[in-house]
């Protein structure tokens, strides 16, 4: 823009009968192709950036559960690594889920392949998301119950950072000022990034750089960059590679330190390589060259499968959290109380009973497979099309089962570009976010990283908010 607040192609327009000697209808014409191309840039913008969905207004959330939530999650951290130290445990519960899930037996070849050559770093850095609805009793009151906890791309941290100030806003213009108030601070982002700065500085070496592995195709990319930008705030330097890339430019060194594109790799942070559709056969040989190498994983292999729906199931049954946290009842009972009737689907009496209980009841459950990334789960009508096919089959080893958490509707306006703005029944899951760094046995990081609320229409039973079904949302604690 000139001083005068003219953009240059309106001072060119302007000036061209002038310089050019250009007919009025020459002109004309010359304008109307220019907001013709501005109406297209715009349309071109609107496809490639848009806004991140959310709710008009923040949604209730009973104050004593979020807290739960909250005092539960440095819990979960433990547990979580502890589970990645433990092989015999992973090799036991993943072992019939390897049989028939190939991508969880892929995960789980690099896995054994790391272990017979032997892990040669020490840092351990995981970043998690626990997830939770709340189950209405038949008292009225509402229990905290975790429907799954992400050890890998954990989501929306960095923009979970700013909607507060967004909802606050619209409480504000909405004449709600004590209600405005009530918005709960909450910063992921920095909290994310602690943990990824601790096992940097831990790596020790100032020119070594954190590597986000991405898709080439990015549609969450604002939330990577307020995180990463909480690192480059503390001079730590960040690159943005594919899979394709780390094969092409990526290489150990004699100490099995990773250099890609001639930079030295301190941390590889995971935010993609979760789903099947990530991988081609190079990709994999870059995953494994990765997982061999001296950097930090975030997660490693090990913390990867510790996430996995089998090792869920598995450590739902009873005795299985004592093995973790042997005299520590608290802890335990802070964790089981969380959890949701699990059940497994593997051969014998006891999946034999699993499959019978679903197909009797199947509203009351969902049947879930070893993905991530939303819109996996089955309901209703299809667990009894899935389970009547594979009931009689190992197949059917892949799926896990569990109760269908029944929470209480709420109403709000959903704000999703190209979507109607109307008043919908609405469900809430709430999401906290974990950060640990332990560096051989010591544990020198261990905290509970900030909250996540997205809300969906009860239309859909499945699905987040990358899968285009929920938006971002707050909780207002009542």
């Amino acid at each position: 823009m000139w001083k005068t607040g003219k953009s240059f192609q309106v001072m060119l327009v302007e000036r061209m009968p002038r310089v050019c000697k250009l007919s009025r209808q020459t002109v004309a014409t010359l304008k109307n192709l220019k907001y013709k191309i501005f109406c297209l840039t715009l349309s071109w913008l609107l496809h490639v950036v848009t806004y991140a969905p959310f709710t008009l207004f923040p949604s209730p959330v009973p104050k004593d559960t979020f807290h739960q939530a909250l005092a539960v999650q440095t819990h979960y951290n433990r547990l979580v690594d502890k589970i990645s130290q433990d092989s015999s445990f992973l090799e036991e519960a993943l072992a019939t889920t390897i049989k028939v899930d190939d991508f969880t037996g892929r995960l789980f070849n690099i896995y054994r392949h790391v272990l017979q050559e032997g892990k040669i770093q020490s840092i351990v850095l995981g970043l998690n998301r626990s997830d939770y609805m709340l189950d209405q009793n038949g008292d009225g009151s509402a229990s905290l119950k975790q429907i799954e906890i992400n050890t890998i791309a954990a989501s929306f941290g960095g923009l979970a950072s700013h909607t507060p100030n967004v909802h606050r806003h619209i409480l504000k213009v909405a004449g709600r000022l004590e209600d405005s108030k009530r918005i709960l601070d909450n910063n992921p982002s920095a909290g994310l990034a602690k943990g990824l700065a601790k096992a940097w500085e831990l790596y020790g070496s100032e020119r070594a750089v954190v590597l986000y592995l991405v898709e080439e195709l990015q549609r969450n990319i604002f939330d990577h960059r307020y995180v990463e930008n909480e690192l480059w705030k503390r001079n730590i330097p960040v690159i943005r590679r594919q899979f394709e890339d780390v094969a092409k430019t990526g290489f150990l060194d004699q100490d099995k330190r990773l250099f890609v594109d001639g930079r030295e790799v301190a941390i590889v942070y995971f935010r993609n390589g979760y789903m099947p559709q990530n991988y081609t056969e190079q990709n994999w040989e870059a995953r494994l060259m990765m997982e061999r190498s001296m950097a930090v994983k975030c997660p490693d292999i090990s913390t990867h499968l510790a996430g996995t729906k089998k090792v869920q199931q598995e450590l739902a049954r009873p005795g299985v959290l004592e093995r973790f946290f042997p005299g520590e009842p608290d802890v335990v009972d802070q964790i089981r109380a969380t959890f949701a009737g699990l059940y497994t689907l593997d051969m014998g009496p006891e999946g034999d009973k699993t499959v019978a209980m679903a197909l009797a009841k199947p509203d009351q459950f969902v049947l879930k497979p070893q993905r991530e990334g939303g819109g996996n789960n089955l309901y209703g009508a299809e667990i009894c099309q899935v389970l009547e096919g594979v009931k009689q089959s190992t197949e059917r080893m892949a799926y896990i089962l569990m109760d269908k958490v029944q929470p209480r509707p709420v109403h709000n306006y959903l704000l999703r570009l190209g979507t109607p703005l109307k008043l919908s029944t609405c469900l809430s899951e709430l999401g906290v976010f974990g950060a640990y760094v332990r560096h051989g046995q010591d544990m020198v990081l261990n905290e509970c990283a900030g909250h996540l609320l997205r809300t969906k229409s009860d239309e859909h039973s499945d699905g987040g908010v990358a899968a285009g079904v929920a938006v971002l949302d707050n909780p207002l604690l009542v």
